[in-house]
């Protein structure tokens, strides 16, 4: 499994904030887990791949993409195909 250089840890936010860099790749994205719906839910890992990004990356979200590819390479997960997945949540006031 390739992992991109990661970011300088003075660069690197932390999972609390919605908003954040991908520890793996430092690509931002929007993390929708406090939301209620990520795009993320849609993806099963395997159990050695949650506990090898558990202790590379603790507490730390990872951008959809970094994910995706992780689990592709995992026999052990799933990766929806992207044209079955759900729709994200609502935009409110548009």
């Amino acid at each position: 499994m390739s992992t991109p250089t990661p970011l300088p840890a003075s660069t690197v936010q932390t999972v609390n904030d919605l908003d954040t860099a991908c520890p793996r790749c430092g690509g931002g994205f929007h993390c929708g887990v406090n939301d209620g719906w990520c795009a993320c839910f849609g993806t099963r890992l395997g159990e050695d791949l949650k506990r090898e990004l558990a202790a590379r990356w603790p507490d730390r979200c990872l951008c959809l993409r970094c994910l995706s590819e992780l689990a592709r390479d995992d026999p052990d997960s799933h990766v929806p195909d992207a044209s079955k997945n759900p729709p994200g949540p609502p935009l409110l006031g548009v």
